[in-house]
């Protein structure tokens, strides 16, 4: 019997920061799991990545920022799926906890829950920072 095919594919995207561009982002991170045979990060991928694409594009319309949202997704190891968004907004996003009458402010918290390891940085080329997560097993057994 043959192995799996060991995942291989990145993929990258540039769109505006717009409401409308999150159900792409969530696609493309859909369609690079497909293509990789990874189906069971599949859920928690795509919800991860909604999250963090709607915390840029809040922040860029927050601050009034309309450069374009950058989304890259790839594997660091066969087994180990990175997602980085990149926004140029100022300010970091927080894990902060929301009331429960609050209808947002719940991303960060999600992502720090479900990744199995995430951060925003600031260091690199431009102005901005990249919020980011990996999943690989342990991703599947935190929101388990």
């Amino acid at each position: 019997m043959d192995d799996p095919p060991r995942p291989t594919a990145d993929v990258s995207l540039v769109f505006p920061p717009h409401p409308a561009w999150v159900r792409t982002a969530r696609e493309t991170v859909r369609t690079l799991l497909t293509a990789s045979h990874r189906p069971e990060l599949t859920d928690i991928a795509v919800l991860l990545t909604s999250e963090a694409v709607t915390n840029a594009i809040n922040a860029c319309a927050d601050k009034g920022c309309t450069t374009p949202v950058t989304l890259y997704a790839g594997w660091t190891d066969p087994a180990r799926l990175r997602v980085l968004i990149h926004d140029e907004a100022p300010g970091l996003p927080t894990c902060r906890t929301p009331t429960p009458d609050e209808e947002d402010g719940r991303g960060m918290q999600l992502i720090s829950y479900g990744a199995d390891a995430w951060g925003v940085c600031t260091h690199g080329p431009g102005r901005g920072k990249a919020t980011w997560f990996e999943l690989g097993q342990r991703g599947l057994a935190g929101l388990a």
